[in-house]
């Protein structure tokens, strides 16, 4: 997974010729505490019950599992614009999105975007050489929306796993998954055009696409501003 991971950075790279990781700086704790709200366990369970369906698809769940899980969780509120991630910082999370859209992105050295994934409600989101690698961050995650995001960091990952061990079965799907999402975008750059790659991720996220500005779409997709509007004339 980890040179699937590598391999799509590098074609980043060469699609956009000149990638920097512009150093920036993750919001500091006092700005984060306008946004973030610590999970409550009698007053949020409902609320959280997307995350709950989630997992236990794969792997059931007493009681007392899921308010393990609760413990070790923390909800994120971002409003749009603001950033749960920046490049070369040193917090990283894995994220379940309850809530709101985000994009995944990095800079170029001319200060233009690259955006390498969206993610919506009842996704997970992570960097993940980042987050299992104790690394510096590779990309910026911002919200586009008004948003709410479950997030637990690498540490009480670990204690979740050493109190609930069938949860490592959920995590193994997980980076399954995540791997043939990279994969999959790799495939789809190498070898489908824009027009077939933006009808893909409109049959994919039909109640999406309209939400998302051209600037941030034609950045996913790799062309013009003027391009992607004469693809979205073509099939409309």
């Amino acid at each position: 997974m980890k040179s699937a991971f590598l391999t799509l950075v590098s074609l980043q790279k060469c699609i956009n010729k000149l990638l920097l990781r512009n150093r920036l700086h993750f919001l500091t704790p006092e700005k984060r505490s306008n946004y973030k709200t610590l999970f409550s366990t009698k007053n949020n369970h409902n609320m959280y019950n997307l995350l709950r369906k989630n997992i236990e698809r794969k792997v059931p769940l007493t009681d007392e599992e899921w308010n393990s899980i609760v413990s070790r969780t923390e909800l994120i509120k971002l409003k749009k614009n603001q950033f749960l991630q920046t490049q070369d910082s040193h917090n990283s999370y894995e994220g379940f999105i309850l809530k709101g859209s985000f994009k995944t992105y990095i800079l170029n050295e001319n200060g233009t975007e690259s955006v390498i994934f969206f993610s919506f409600e009842n996704e997970w989101m992570c960097d993940l050489e980042s987050f299992y690698h104790q690394k510096p961050t590779t990309y910026n995650i911002k919200a586009i929306e008004d948003s709410e995001i479950l997030v637990i960091n690498k540490l009480q990952k670990a204690l979740l796993f050493a109190e609930i061990p069938k949860l490592m079965q959920f995590h193994v799907l997980m980076i399954e998954r995540a791997n043939v999402a990279i994969q999959q975008r790799l495939l789809d750059v190498l070898n489908k055009t824009s027009k077939q790659r933006y009808l893909d991720f409109k049959e994919r996220y039909p109640q999406k696409v309209s939400s998302i500005n051209n600037k941030n779409l034609s950045s996913y997709l790799g062309v013009s501003h003027e391009f992607l509007s004469k693809i979205k004339r073509t099939v409309s």
